[in-house]
């Protein structure tokens, strides 16, 4: 059988199994097993795939990052740093919607996960947001639309997983560096969508707070501030590999949600291991059987035949980066970010590399094509999330979504164009590096 309709019938098989509300890891590994046994495959040799692809050593660091968002978020730091950007910005019209966007890039910017944030944040600023007159859909839009910066902003566990697809050629630190710019520019961007709607509706300001108090928020917040750093300095500097350095944080968070701040009993933590368990082993079963439908796809030389298929479109290079990107939004639409980026990440990145772009840069691109999908239904993790905390439905949700989405695609659009969004700062250190 040829080889494009062998391609064509393991999609169909797959979204069929999708439609018939098969779990996606099951879906992905079913249709992988699938072709491997009518190609004469032993099933060992998918088995096998999949065994290594989730050992990978630098894929421990997931669970670290997995359990150090949720010693944070049951440890008191989440309430910590929201004290700290209402100290920061309360101050300006719409005053919780800019607290609520800087509170997410910190904590983004520790958790990693755009659910964490959303269920962390969220939890405590929806219900304060609505008591203070902010519409309901809007507190639910700045929260979920907000969230996307831990999924841009190191340390990010997708980031890690992209680099493990792509077989190396986007570094741990490189990728890390490259999410600082642009994690800036979505705060930016939805920090001015959220002002212009406040000032249109007349939503309140927060008193500003005294510089004592202020300078005593900030010293009570440093502790959880360290905690980026303990992640991303020895990584950057060469002194840890990931999953070391995410060991560390993860002792370092317990130790301040503990015995600092005392917001989680020893008593607690076998519910914050089982909870990190179960998110972790849905992650990795998505991770290993992705990756056995990527070798199916690669057996079929997919990755071949769509770099020539899309080149043979047109030569126009920005056409097809839109083109790519609309690909990308559309599959976040349906399906999940991790086995999106173990599944796409082969196929695109011949692609964009014959294109002329760095593959930091493309991950940069993936994870914010594939936040945004984390954000649209119908299988949106971080809204389900976000519309369950602040009690309103998805419809309603996604109305007040739509400025805040086209300040996303902007922040997209730049991050595909521009390359020294997400280029100058590990030039910069590298730079300084050699010096």
């Amino acid at each position: 059988m040829a080889e494009g309709l062998q391609a064509t019938l393991l999609l169909v098989a797959f979204l069929g199994l999708l439609a018939l509300r098969v779990p996606v890891a099951f879906s992905l590994g079913l249709t992988a097993f699938g072709w491997f046994l009518a190609a004469g495959v032993p099933p060992l040799t998918v088995v096998q795939k999949m065994a290594v692809q989730m050992g990978n050593t630098t894929l421990a660091a997931i669970p670290f990052f997995i359990l150090c968002g949720e010693i944070m978020s049951a440890g008191g730091m989440a309430r910590r740093l929201v004290d700290l950007a209402s100290a920061c910005i309360g101050f300006v019209r719409g005053g919780l919607a800019m607290v609520n966007i800087l509170a997410s890039m910190l904590f983004g910017g520790i958790s990693g996960s755009s659910v964490a944030d959303t269920s962390s944040l969220g939890s405590i600023l929806i219900p304060m947001m609505v008591r203070k007159g902010y519409h309901r859909d809007y507190s639910v839009a700045v929260t979920v639309t907000s969230s996307t910066q831990g999924i841009v902003i190191p340390p990010s566990h997708n980031a890690i997983l992209y680099s493990l697809a792509a077989g190396g050629a986007a570094s741990v630190q490189d990728l890390f560096l490259a999410g600082y710019l642009p994690g800036a520019a979505i705060a930016v961007s939805l920090m001015g969508v959220a002002w212009w709607i406040a000032r249109r509706r007349g939503y309140p300001k927060e008193e500003r707070v005294p510089p004592a108090r202020a300078a005593g928020i900030l010293v009570g917040a440093l502790p959880a501030l360290a905690t980026p750093a303990i992640i991303i300095v020895p990584i950057v500097t060469g002194t840890l590999p990931a999953h070391q350095a995410a060991g560390v944080a993860v002792l370092w968070a317990a130790l301040v949600s503990t015995f600092v701040y005392r917001g989680l009993p020893l008593s607690e933590y076998p519910r914050v291991l089982v909870a990190t368990g179960r998110t972790s082993g849905m992650v990795m079963i998505l991770i290993g059987t992705a990756a056995a439908l990527g070798e199916a796809l690669t057996y079929l030389h997919v990755p071949a035949h769509l770099t020539a298929a899309l080149t043979s479109l047109t030569d126009d290079r920005v056409l097809l980066l839109l083109a790519i990107n609309g690909l990308l939004l559309a599959l976040g639409l349906v399906m999940d970010m991790a086995p999106l980026i173990v599944l796409l990440t082969p196929l695109l990145l011949p692609v964009v590399v014959s294109l002329g772009m760095d593959p930091v840069q493309f991950g940069i691109v993936l994870l914010v094509n594939l936040g945004i999908g984390l954000l649209t239904p119908p299988v949106g993790a971080t809204l389900f999330v976000g519309c369950a905390i602040g009690g309103i439905s998805i419809g309603e949700a996604t109305r007040a979504l739509v400025p805040f989405w086209l300040a996303l695609v902007a922040v997209l659009l730049a991050v595909t164009f521009v390359a020294g969004m997400t280029g100058w700062l590990p030039h910069l250190v590298e730079t300084w590096g050699q010096g």
